[in-house]
């Protein structure tokens, strides 16, 4: 069995259902803004402020370039898919998941939008963001599943059913 990849917006969901698939289905854990965290010894939010955008996306290409799991789900940042060389070596050994949500539910859940660690160009919005990262979700999945305002249990039957498990 390969990897399995979740790809999503902030809020998607990528984090929480990725915890519970794993134990679904006894495979390892791995989230890549933990691992940045942990080897930048900062919040993601402190590591844009302090460094910026572009040596942010270079960590988060590099993270995902080097990690070496196997049978694993996979949570990525909002903004893996930014960088082409580390959605590449995502898919190399994975099959990548898009968690699609309706915008409207992404603006709901996220609250703490300053503060979460979203990588935004100057003057964009949050609709701007997800206009712009929808093509590139669904560009590498290699599945889509699409969410609304379901809860966690119907969110993991869900899953489970487009990986045909």
């Amino acid at each position: 069995m390969t990897n399995i990849v979740l790809i999503g917006m902030a809020g998607a969901g990528k984090s929480t259902l990725g915890v519970l698939l794993a134990k679904t289905l006894g495979l390892s854990y791995v989230d890549t803004d933990l691992l940045i965290q942990e080897r930048e010894g900062a919040l993601l939010q402190n590591i844009i402020d302090s460094h910026g955008m572009d040596y942010f996306m270079n960590l988060e290409g590099t993270v995902c370039k080097e990690l070496i799991v196997q049978k694993s789900v996979i949570a990525t940042g909002g903004s893996v898919v930014l960088s082409q060389s580390a959605m590449e070596s995502l898919k190399k050994d994975g099959t990548v998941i898009y968690l699609k949500v309706p915008y409207e539910e992404i603006k709901r859940r996220l609250s703490n939008i300053t503060t979460r660690g979203i990588i935004f160009k100057e003057g964009q919005s949050l609709r701007n963001v997800y206009d712009e990262r929808v093509r590139l979700y669904e560009k590498y999945a290699d599945k889509i599943v699409e969410f609304g305002r379901c809860d966690l249990e119907d969110s993991i039957s869900l899953l489970i059913k487009n990986l045909n498990m």
